[in-house]
């Protein structure tokens, strides 16, 4: 049975324990694969700034070094869950999408007869690409659409990037070197040599773990919906995982963290002065169902403007999201701004201090 702590927390406690779990408190990761491995998968449909949620967990790293792993393979970055882009440790990829492709690519069915996609379709559009990217090669999307095309597949419309996309959940290719700010476009087999093989139910007790281990406190519905399993798979799979986690009760609902990060608790989880810059779609923010832990419910369209699925970048004063951040201008004359979401309560000196320390590192990621 897991161990269960029963004191009274407040929601700024509750981030600090989270942040703790992401490494964004106290030392971080030692590395960049070491760092999304931890996470297990982290919200990458906007590439600048996946490049800095990874490198705001490893001190001292430097956006070369996050491009680097994207371009040695030891980082990958696909489709394995909720039909938008991660990080992942390439061993990971694989096991993951056994578990989670079947309901995706049901969830596209409509979207896929609108746009006349059909299995045979997606055979000829593998059988084009693997002759594209054959003996190691890399192809960006605007080669493989033309390559599409030529055998007769229309790609405009989405059309092009849901036969992409279907490629890639069936292993076939996986995004690869990138090219500039986008990427190319690698066969599976040959950008991934090592895959772990789980069945479904050591796999979703495998993933539950990890991401509670990595995003505690948070609760099975969190799992759930970061995952896109439904909930009576994950009820089922907790007891094979239970005892490798502490359970904390908070505001009448379940949560589960490491025991790592509960041991925080004993003597005061540190961070209340602690302010980060953290970028949009942050897994610190992104990675829940309930994010009102963290944002204050009255505050949440500040940082999803429109509930419009675009999220800001997000400044975290103490574990509680407090307003967000631009980077404006560019040379010299570039700054980073903070945007309070209360302009008659901005931040005090200490926490301002603290911002303009969480924007020079920003500074010196993107210099290094």
């Amino acid at each position: 049975m897991a161990a269960a702590v029963r004191i009274r927390v407040t929601p700024r406690v509750m981030g600090r324990l989270r942040l703790a779990s992401q490494g964004l408190l106290g030392t971080g990761f030692t590395g960049v694969p070491e760092a999304v491995r931890s996470m297990t998968a982290m919200q990458a449909q906007d590439l600048q700034a996946a490049l800095w949620a990874v490198g705001a967990r490893v001190p001292g790293a430097g956006l070369s070094d996050v491009r680097r792993a994207l371009d040695d393979g030891s980082v990958v970055r696909s489709w394995p869950m909720r039909g938008t882009l991660h990080l992942l440790a390439p061993e990971d990829l694989r096991w993951i999408l056994n578990i989670t492709k079947a309901r995706m690519i049901q969830g596209t069915g409509g979207r896929h007869r609108q746009l006349e996609i059909t299995g045979s379709d997606v055979e000829a559009c593998r059988h084009v690409a693997l002759g594209l990217v054959d003996g190691g090669r890399a192809a960006s999307r605007e080669e493989l659409f033309a390559a599409f095309e030529a055998a007769g597949q229309v790609t405009k419309a989405q059309r092009g990037i849901h036969l992409l996309w279907m490629l890639c959940q069936s292993a076939t290719l996986v995004p690869g070197p990138l090219h500039g700010n986008q990427q190319k476009f690698a066969a599976f087999s040959h950008w991934i040599t090592t895959s772990r093989d789980l069945g479904r139910e050591e796999g979703i007790a495998e993933l539950l773990l990890r991401y509670l281990r990595g995003h505690g406190p948070a609760t099975l519905r969190d799992f759930a919906w970061w995952s896109s399993i439904p909930v009576t798979e994950v009820r089922r799979a907790l007891p094979a995982v239970n005892s490798d986690l502490v359970e904390l009760e908070y505001d009448g609902l379940q949560y589960w963290m490491s025991p790592e990060a509960a041991a925080l608790l004993d003597d005061g989880v540190p961070g209340q002065r602690t302010v980060l810059a953290l970028p949009g779609f942050d897994e610190f923010v992104l990675g829940y169902t309930d994010r009102s832990v963290v944002l204050p419910p009255e505050h949440a369209q500040k940082i999803v403007p429109g509930g419009n699925g675009v999220f800001k970048k997000a400044v975290v004063a103490g574990g509680e999201v407090t307003g967000t951040w631009a980077r404006e201008g560019s040379g010299r004359k570039a700054a980073v701004v903070h945007v309070p979401f209360d302009e008659t309560k901005p931040l005090g000196p200490a926490a301002l201090a603290g911002f303009r320390r969480a924007a020079e590192r920003y500074e010196r990621f993107l210099a290094s």
